[in-house]
């Protein structure tokens, strides 16, 4: 390997992909091209690093199976970045074989992080849990190490762990400095204010307030029942019941955790389930086949006792009931938040990410357009002609930079 590609190999190890360039922007031979494809991922250019990673990646010999291996992770790490979570995982696990079979720990590592980050972005917390246990992370560059701990972060985050969050930002901010790559130092202090920022909003005895994530993680912990309309269900301790599935008998759940201790009344608790304005009959027969329902799955936490005007819940053992809701109240919250990372998402990557059909995000973000919440902006590359979405910086106030 000459001089020019040591030094730029160097500057990007280091945070300066402009350095980098100055040294190999000139030259189209593959080490310069996979260099190149790399600075213009980290000055956010996408569409341009994916093309000079491919067109490295065809430069390298079939013996050259290590750089190759190192070219698959680079096209990884770029799909990630631009939000495209339809890229081959089978491709990755190939590559970080390789890359351990020649003794490259960093790069394996690298791959093996990115596959826990792509479970990670798609929901599958458990699998992203249990890959990154297998992670050793001892021998590796501070950057590397401050990657590592973030990915843990951001996995505690979700578990409602905030001690642990708390003790894997500190990590990754000692390794970040450690470092000394500034864009690395930024990303950290912005995950670290996630844990100061409002995370939900309890409602209890008629009175509303904003939680952080610790205050979220305390309310769990306490004797109270809580109709959790973040998750969709109900839960007292350790026992949680599920309702994601059953909207009619949520809406329901919730209207009495918000009455508690008062009851619900009848009309409200038809308009709000099954939202008509005036009912007759048959409606009040069927809130009473959805009471029926509703008593039998909370029957480990819960009575619904009838009261003269309408309902009430009854709870077993917590002395009190509260409502937690996301800090904003919106039908396309969920959408929101993976938007408002101020990156470009396409419907199929929103729709992988949410667990949802791709028409369903489709209509969700022209709603979200209609209302000057997102922008639509063209994109190509490898996620082709689909459209690409992002918060507009104009209306939505929950886009993080």
């Amino acid at each position: 390997m000459d001089s020019l590609i040591t030094a730029a190999a160097r500057a990007l190890a280091a945070g300066d992909p402009l350095g980098a360039l100055n040294r190999v922007a000139l030259r189209d031979d593959a080490p310069a091209l996979a260099l190149r494809g790399i600075a213009m991922a980290q000055l956010g250019d996408f569409d341009r690093a994916r093309a000079l990673i491919k067109s490295a990646a065809r430069g390298f010999g079939a013996k050259e199976a290590l750089a190759r291996a190192r070219c698959v992770v680079a096209q990884a790490e770029i799909a990630l970045g631009s939000r495209d979570l339809a890229w081959p995982t089978r491709a990755l696990d190939h590559a970080r074989a390789t890359l351990d079979a020649h003794g490259d720990r960093v790069n394996a590592a690298h791959a093996h992080a990115l596959e826990v980050r792509w479970l990670a972005f798609v929901g599958r917390l458990d699998d992203a849990e249990r890959r990154f246990a297998t992670l050793d992370t001892a021998a590796l560059p501070p950057a590397s190490q401050a990657l590592q701990a973030l990915i843990e972060a951001g996995i505690a985050m979700r578990r409602l762990r905030t001690h642990a969050a708390r003790d894997a930002l500190d990590r990754a901010a000692r390794m970040a400095r450690r470092s000394g790559i500034g864009a690395l130092m930024a990303e950290v202090e912005q995950a670290a204010g996630l844990l100061r920022e409002p995370a939900a909003r309890v409602v209890a005895r008629g009175e509303a307030r904003l939680l952080r994530l610790d205050d979220v993680e305390a309310l769990f912990a306490s004797d109270m029942l809580i109709v959790d309309a973040t998750r969709n269900g109900v839960r007292a301790g350790d026992i949680v019941v599920a309702l994601a599935t059953r909207p009619v008998l949520f809406t329901l759940a919730r209207m009495f955790g918000e009455a508690w201790p008062g009851d619900a009344s009848r009309d409200a608790l038809i308009a709000g389930a099954f939202r008509i304005g005036h009912a007759d009959e048959t409606h009040r027969a069927r809130l009473r086949v959805e009471m029926g329902r509703l008593r039998t799955m909370l029957r480990p936490l819960a009575d619904i006792d009838a009261t003269a005007r309408g309902f009430t819940l009854a709870p077993h053992r917590a002395r009190e009931v509260a409502v937690l809701t996301r800090p904003v109240e919106d039908d396309h919250a969920p959408l929101l938040a993976f938007l408002s990372d101020g990156q470009a998402w396409s419907s199929s990557a929103l729709a992988l990410a949410l667990n949802a059909s791709q028409r369903t995000v489709q209509r969700a973000l022209d709603a979200l357009a209609s209302a000057h919440k997102v922008q639509s902006i063209a994109g190509a590359g490898a996620a082709g002609s689909r459209r690409r979405c992002r918060v507009s910086p104009r209306r939505c106030c929950c886009r993080r930079r």
